[in-house]
């Protein structure tokens, strides 16, 4: 894996670029990402307890060793497991005979968990809504899409083992008026459609992999450190 972070300065202690990243999985991938898009899956994983367990199976274990691990009986855990397993997020791998009883060690499907942000949106799309740029509502819509197909992607990147090549901008910006930022809006748009026409489809770009660019802008969260120094 490659993961770059560089920062371009206006002046000096002025970074324009807080984050440049450029992310690519090699063919073998040490982590895995799962998208979830069943609503009972979905239940399933999402109690706290249940959380726990998918982080702490990324690594082989057991309802015996969590119990020690967590102070919670052995059974109980049994219990939660079987119903994360019935639900395929995690697998047996291997069972050892125990004074007693068989010991299940499981570990999750993934190290990582994605659920679908499609089943929690909104049923349709109001008219008007994807040509407005400046719609939340159409910003979190896009967001999501763009988390169930990259999610979806590296899934697929996964079984096969192949690379996925994506990249991620970001920047802090100040804009004094909403006019600052409306004028920021048609020079940033301006810039992406000259940039893009040179990569656009093109006999000479045959079996070439398609990209899709999605740029974005919304107001940054207020830290304490923010607070103290606007």
């Amino acid at each position: 894996m490659l993961d770059f972070v560089g920062e371009l300065a206006a002046a000096p202690g002025e970074p324009i670029l807080t984050n440049f990243f450029f992310y690519c999985i090699p063919e073998r991938v040490s982590s895995s990402i799962a998208l979830v898009s069943d609503a009972a899956k979905a239940r399933v994983a999402l109690t706290p307890l249940r959380r726990e367990l998918l982080d702490r199976l990324r690594e082989p274990n057991s309802a015996a060793s969590l119990a020690g691990q967590l102070a919670i009986p052995r059974q109980k855990l049994a219990y939660h497991l079987r119903v994360l397993e019935e639900a395929g997020l995690v697998k047996l791998i291997e069972e050892r005979p125990r004074r007693g009883f068989v010991e299940r060690v499981l570990v999750a499907c993934a190290d990582t968990f994605v659920l679908d942000p499609a089943m929690v949106q909104g049923a349709g799309q109001r008219a008007g809504d994807a040509q407005d740029r400046h719609a939340s509502e159409h910003l979190v819509r896009t967001a999501a899409a763009l988390v169930r197909d990259v999610a979806r992607m590296r899934e697929a990147a996964d079984r096969e083992g192949k690379r996925l090549l994506t990249l991620t901008v970001e920047a802090e910006l100040t804009f004094a008026t909403p006019a600052d930022f409306d004028v920021f809006t048609e020079q940033l748009s301006d810039a992406i459609t000259a940039l893009a026409k040179r990569y656009t489809a093109s006999p000479l770009r045959k079996g070439g992999r398609r990209y899709r660019l999605v740029a974005t802008a919304h107001p940054a969260i207020l830290t304490k450190a923010t607070k103290r120094n606007p």
